[in-house]
């Protein structure tokens, strides 16, 4: 009989304590899953390809380095405006001083993958259906488990649509688009690319085969190992997406299709040591290196003598993202001073932006000012972003330049200065800024722009915005030339402005195609909030969709 009544009992407990365990389970799951499939090996000697050891006769076109930051904010940069003082950024100051300083440099969209395809490509992502991010499939069983129960606004789970999504890896950008890369191979650049790609990881997908004929791949996302000597992290525990994050990223690359190696140190610096090591490689022929590093996303981990180097003063939390932008700027000074060193700084266009804006979730409410809103939302503080250029004797140094241009215009750009031609079988959305920089077309580059996520929506056109969303359903008009910091809504009284608008939307929907995968996931994000701060009732909100 006691046996009879102690195998439920068993069964019963032992249900509860899985129950009980679900979500540490879930949170470590893909950690767990990337460890047996892709183990990593200590650090090993990136086997960089050497270019000629003489340079050829003859003038030879522009080097050209794009250093794409991660969720950097447009406060972030001294030159914009100092939302840390403790943290200046004299080395991203300089390309300000010696080239352009966009001042309404906008991303092509407000969250990092669709805005790298529109950068790599010079057109609208929804052009060719990657509008949403790529995202595992088990974040749709996290998510809701990781929401806490005393926010007003839940996050909104489709898990039908999760479970029909391929693995996170085959989500990608086809490989009918054509790249910077693959244009400016047209003209002989040797092509690298260093870091963060997120744009599909099976070999099809990968940057060795859009154009790129050398990629150190960042594999997964710690910037040092959790339990390093040389690192200071700050966890929030407020943030959803950190808790799935720190479990789960690993410290990890591969060369060109490679097993997984460790990097070498912190990686913002590794990165910049092997970006170095291309410029040396390659001094002798024209190069297209694209520099995206990971910094200044989330996990927030700093190296300890950064870290040091700022205020007691300061909170941890802004401390390690400080030592984080200290980083950054300290990469972008020794890439300078490499192409210096190698006699190449007067014939190599550099170009510094970021992904999108910084995000609310790390719980800093400084980083965008003085605009409202943050990564994932179509507000300023979303798509606004540091946007610097500089090419000596080309580009007219310290330019500030007012009017709107997007990283959809690199592509073009790019193309311009090397002498190639975008492809002419579609359409390219970005425009050839350097005509517009020199004074040989004084009209501004774009008449209108437009961003889209699903159902949250924007459109730019001659000093008024527009976002429109179905979650909440509502419309904002912005007149931007008068109230560049949206703080006064116009749309109840300008009827007439707001069908303008939303034709233009329409219209440009119009030419678009359907999403290769769906979304499965939205989150609710507060436009003047960051996640840490309580919600109120009448907060601004809108649902990004992932």
């Amino acid at each position: 009989m006691k046996k009879r009544l102690l195998i439920p009992l068993l069964v019963v407990i032992g249900a509860a304590a899985l129950y009980a365990l679900r979500l540490p389970i879930l949170l470590h799951a893909t950690g767990w899953i990337s460890d047996f499939k892709n183990p990593r090996a200590p650090n090993r000697v990136v086997p960089w390809q050497q270019g000629p050891t003489t340079a050829s006769a003859g003038a030879r076109p522009p080097n050209v380095i794009v250093i794409l930051i991660d969720d950097m904010g447009i406060n972030d940069v001294s030159s914009y405006g100092a939302g840390m003082p403790q943290v200046p950024t004299p080395n991203i100051d300089r390309l300000a001083a010696e080239g352009v300083r966009f001042d309404r440099g906008y991303s092509a969209n407000a969250v990092c993958s669709p805005s790298r395809a529109s950068l790599m490509t010079g057109r609208y992502a929804t052009r060719f259906g990657f509008e949403f991010t790529p995202t595992p499939g088990n974040m749709a069983k996290v998510a809701p488990l990781l929401s806490s129960p005393d926010r007003l606004r839940p996050v909104i789970v489709h898990r039908d649509r999760a479970a029909d999504i391929a693995p996170f890896n085959q989500l990608g950008m086809p490989t009918s688009e054509v790249t910077i890369a693959e244009v400016l191979k047209t003209k002989g650049y040797h092509t690298a690319h260093i870091g963060k790609w997120h744009l599909g990881g099976t070999p099809e997908f990968r940057p060795n085969n859009q154009g790129f004929d050398e990629t150190l791949f960042m594999e997964n996302g710690l910037h040092l190992p959790e339990g390093s000597p040389d690192v200071e992290n700050a966890k929030q525990d407020f943030d959803p997406i950190d808790r799935f994050l720190w479990p789960n990223m690993r410290y990890a690359a591969s060369y060109n299709g490679s097993d997984w190696f460790e990097p070498r140190g912190y990686l913002a610096d590794y990165y910049t040591d092997e970006a170095i090591k291309v410029i040396e490689a390659n001094r002798n022929r024209p190069f297209f290196l694209y520099l995206a590093h990971w910094g200044i996303h989330t996990p927030l981990q700093a190296l300890k003598s950064d870290y040091e180097a700022l205020p007691a003063t300061m909170s941890h939390r802004e401390r390690v993202y400080g030592a984080m932008v200290l980083s950054i700027d300290r990469s972008v000074g020794r890439i300078l001073q490499a192409l210096k060193a190698q006699g190449l700084d007067e014939n190599t266009l550099v170009v510094f932006t970021s992904d999108n804006g910084a995000p609310g979730y790390i719980g800093l409410p400084d980083v965008n000012k003085p605009y409202r809103g943050f990564k994932l939302t179509l507000f300023e503080g979303g798509v606004r972003v540091p946007y610097l250029a500089r090419w000596p004797g080309q580009l007219p140094a310290g330019l500030q330049y007012p009017y709107p241009v997007s990283s959809l215009d690199l592509m073009p750009t790019i193309a311009a200065a090397a002498g190639a031609a975008p492809p002419a079988d579609r359409v390219i959305d970005g425009v050839n800024l350097l005509p517009h920089l020199t004074g040989r077309e004084a009209a501004a580059p774009h008449d209108v722009l437009f961003w889209r996520d699903g159902s949250y929506e924007m459109v730019m056109a001659k000093g008024w915005k527009l976002q429109q969303s179905q979650r909440p359903a509502k419309t904002w008009l912005f007149h931007l030339d008068e109230d560049p910091t949206e703080q006064r809504n116009l749309a109840d009284g300008n009827p007439g402005k707001v069908a303008e608008l939303k034709a233009l939307l329409t219209a440009h929907n119009g030419g678009m195609k359907p999403a290769l995968w769906p979304s499965f996931v939205e989150f609710p994000v507060m436009v003047d909030k960051t996640l840490d701060q309580p919600e109120e009732p009448d907060d601004e909100y809108v649902y990004w969709q992932n």
